[in-house]
Order: structure tokens, then sequence, then C-alpha cells
């Protein structure tokens, strides 16, 4: 099916070698994953031993690794939001998985448009489960509806519809790679957005890599055990939420019940194989990138969309406050303009990669554009001389989901050191972490005395930002889409 695509992007006037772009004007590739979290690259420490990410871990040595990345709400659809506008999801209204972006929102890509640049938009919106409709701000776009597959998609290109074999995270390289190919002017430079499905829940590597990893040790996270230190000080929510939904305990008794959830060693498992594939993809888009000697003036961009727990505090999703749900992965490329093995330790947010994009592209950020975000690129540039004045914590938001209701609404605010989680509607307590002594957040520290005016301070600083952003009107919708709601007897 590789053959019809470039029949179909001709039609769109963008195509034959690599453009060579003027050096002011760098391209942009900005490479997005779905669930994958912050610790799962071998350059990473923490990362599972027998984990191998090549690509990502060349990304790390030669450019930048951002080892405070995270996001600002974390699930699919307004994490996306933010990105693509800058903006916190009080801002942008898109709050769940379920309904469509706001008209009227304006993404950075359309601010790229405007100054001559050629933009793609490959692979996973999900911004209305339904809509595989014109991407804003794309000349081209390849996409599906809602979460798509992992196997044998059917594209939406530009407003034909084709059906292509085989495993989608490859599919997608494909379809990218056949776009870069194209001929276009080499004045106008272009941003590829590339957008994987992978490594989104159920976790599916593609046959390759299947069983890749099945007989490796899995080292279980401390918090996971169902153990009275475990749970002794954290909210009720925590254990609750442990036997429904996205729960360990929920998981493990499925084959008793007929309850269609994996062992949590086999997702374990084809997490790390699911991760594995979308590397050797990753390095798919590089390597094209070099042979058409692109590098060196193109930007590569790489994050998650959000973070995702295998085990900690027994759970196995994301929408929570807890570092291993809110931390992502963040790598940027750029020879000649970031340093080899930079390590970036400031505080960074789904929020900063649009003005970052449009700082690196030569374009002012205008107040016009209401980003709630700020250019990273200081922090790479001006690391060598003086460290650039930066933001000393960062603000967290969930709206609780019909559909998924087992994590109440959440509000967070995070320092280098400390975390303070208010929990909206539950008769339960707040949180509060001391993450420098206790980075497993293990022990919730809201009730101890020593800290009560620390927790205050923090308390009354988040709500008074929030209030002032708008960020207090919590917003109710009609209910849409299937809810899981059945929780397990303990």
């Amino acid at each position: 099916m590789r053959l019809l695509v470039p029949l179909i992007l001709a039609a769109v006037s963008l195509s034959v070698g690599l453009p060579h772009a003027v050096a002011e004007r760098p391209n942009v590739v900005f490479i997005l994953s779905d669930d994958h979290r912050f610790d799962f690259m071998s350059c990473v420490e923490s990362c599972p031993e027998f984990l191998q990410t090549p690509n990502l871990d060349r990304m790390a040595k030669e450019g930048a690794r951002f080892r405070n990345a995270f996001v600002s709400t974390s699930l699919c659809s307004p994490s996306r939001a933010s990105i693509l506008t800058g903006r916190y999801m009080h801002h942008h209204g898109v709050v769940d998985n379920q309904r469509p972006i706001p008209e009227g929102t304006q993404f950075f890509p359309q601010h790229l448009q405007d100054a001559g640049y050629t933009t793609a938009f490959i692979g996973k919106w999900h911004m209305g489960h339904d809509d595989d409709g014109p991407r804003p701000g794309f000349d081209f776009w390849a996409s599906f509806q809602g979460q798509g597959q992992y196997f044998d998609p059917t594209l939406n290109i530009n407003g034909t519809r084709q059906n292509f074999n085989g495993y989608t995270t490859d599919v997608l390289t494909d379809v990218a790679l056949d776009w870069l190919q194209q001929d276009r002017s080499e004045e106008d430079p272009f941003l590829m957005y590339l957008s994987y499905k992978a490594v989104h829940y159920p976790f599916q590597p593609s046959p390759r890599n299947s069983q890749l990893y099945q007989d490796e040790t899995i080292d279980y996270p401390e918090t996971m055990a169902n153990t009275h230190r475990n749970y002794r000080t954290q909210p009720q929510w925590v254990l609750d939420r442990r036997y429904s939904i996205h729960g360990i305990d929920h998981m493990e008794t499925g084959a008793f019940d007929k309850d269609p959830v994996p062992d949590f060693d086999e997702l374990f498992h084809n997490y790390c194989e699911t991760v594995h594939g979308l590397d050797e993809n990753i390095g798919r888009v590089l390597q094209a990138l070099d042979e058409a000697g692109e590098m060196k003036n193109t930007i590569v961009i790489y994050m998650g969309d959000n973070g995702f727990h295998l085990g900690e505090h027994g759970f196995y999703d994301k929408r929570d406050a807890f570092e291993t749900s809110i931390r992502v992965p963040m790598l940027a490329l750029a020879p000649g303009r970031i340093a080899a093995g930079t390590q970036i330790d400031q505080l960074v947010q789904n929020i900063d990669i649009a003005p970052t994009v449009l700082d690196l592209c030569g374009l002012e950020a205008t107040e016009e554009m209401k980003f709630d975000g700020r250019s990273m690129q200081p922090l790479w540039r001006d690391a060598a001389s003086d460290p650039p004045e930066w933001r000393d914590h960062i603000l967290y938001e969930y709206h609780w989901e019909w559909n998924f209701p087992a994590t109440p609404t959440t509000l967070a605010i995070r320092t280098d050191r400390y975390k303070y989680v208010y929990y909206h509607g539950d008769w339960d307590r707040d949180s509060f972490y001391d993450l420098q002594t206790d980075p497993i957040e293990r022990h919730n520290l809201i009730d101890v005395p020593a800290y009560q005016d620390q927790i205050e301070s923090l308390r009354n600083q988040m709500f008074e930002e929030l209030a002032a952003s708008g960020g207090l009107n919590l917003p109710i919708r009609i209910p849409a889409g299937e809810r899981l709601d059945q929780r397990k007897r303990r």
C-alpha cells in the first residue's frame, strides 16, 4: 500500500528529495508517543536493565535530555491539545478523551504556515473520538479516528481513506518517510509532526518483537505490594482504585469473573516490547534525515504525551498526579544548535513545546497566542554562561471522568522537591510528598505537624494561581462513551 502514498502526496504539490532549507529557518521534526513513561529509555539509570532503546539513547547522547519533563494533564486528548496550543487544559477546553476541540482553537503549526513553513501531521490526533478530518495547521495530514489500532490501520490521507496492511507504528513511519522524500521549495522549511499510537494500552508489540522480553525478570516496584505500609498514609481512593479499573487487584482477578484484563507480567513485557518497536521506528526517521543530509539543519524533538504506572501504587494507567503518571521522556537533537550530552534539570512541561518551536523557527510569541508555556531554547543555549531565569514549580490539573470514575478531580503543585495534591469532591485526605527523601511517594506527609506551614503555603499558591488563570471553573460534561466502573471486592 505504500506505493499509493506518493501519488496522493504529489497531488498536494509536496514532492523529490528532502529540501535544503536555509540555516536560519530550521526544519522541525516533532515526534510524539503515547503512554511512554519517562524512565523506560535505556539512557535512564532506573530503566529495566533488559530494555534497549538505542535510537532514543542516541538523541540523548548527541543532543539534550530533559530530566524533569512533565505534562499539565496526564490524559491523551488534553495533553495533546496542550502541546499544540501551548496552553493549560482549563484554557484550551479539551478536558477528556470524548470531545473534539472547541471551535476557534489556535495551534502553533498555523503560525508556522503563516510564516511559510510546509507542515505535515501523521498519526494519532485523538481530539474527538470519531474525527479523522483535516488537522488544523497542516498542509498534509494522514490520520485515523480516535485511538486507532495496532494492526492494519485505515488512514485518512488528505481526505482519501486508505487501508494499510501491517503494524501501525511501521505504517506511520512509512508514510512519514514518503512525505519527507517529496519535492518542495528549497526556500521553505518544514514541520513534520509524527504522532504515534504506540505505546498506548493495550500494549501490542510488532510480530518481530513479540515475546522479545518475555523471559526477563521484572523488578516489581515497592509500592505495588498490597501492604499496610504502602497505604497507611495514602488517601482512601488510592487503595480503592487498586480494586477498580486501572488497578492491579482488578487485573489479577480477571480470569475468575471473565474481565478481559491481561496478566501483569504479560502487560509489562508487552509494554517493553512495544517501546522497543517505537524506538526502531524513531531510528528509521533519524536515519532518513542523516542519509538526506538534512540533520544539520533539522531540530528533532521527542516526547511522550503522558506517563504510565506499571504497578506503582497498585496501578496500571495514568491520570493522577503521582510521578510515574505526570513525568514524560523529552529529548531534543539539533547538531550545531544543542551541544551533545546536554542534560537539563529545570522543570519543563508540554505547554512549553509550542513557544519553543516558534522560537526555534524565528517567530515571536505574541500576546494574542496566549501561551501558558515558554520557550525552552535558553535552557540549552545559555546553560554554559548564566542559567536563565526559569519557573520553580509546575501546576497540574485533571478532571474526574464519568467514563473512568476511579480517579478524582486532581489539582497539584510541584516544586523541585515538594508536591502538594488536592482532591476535589472526595471525602478524603489530600497529599503532600517530599520527593527528595521519598521519591516513590510512599509516605503522605499531609498530617505531619512540621510540614503544615509549607503545605498551607503551597496550597494557597496553587489556588491563587489557578484562580487568577481561570483554572477553578471545573467543567461538567454530558456523559459520553463507555463507562468502566466495576470495582472488585476486597
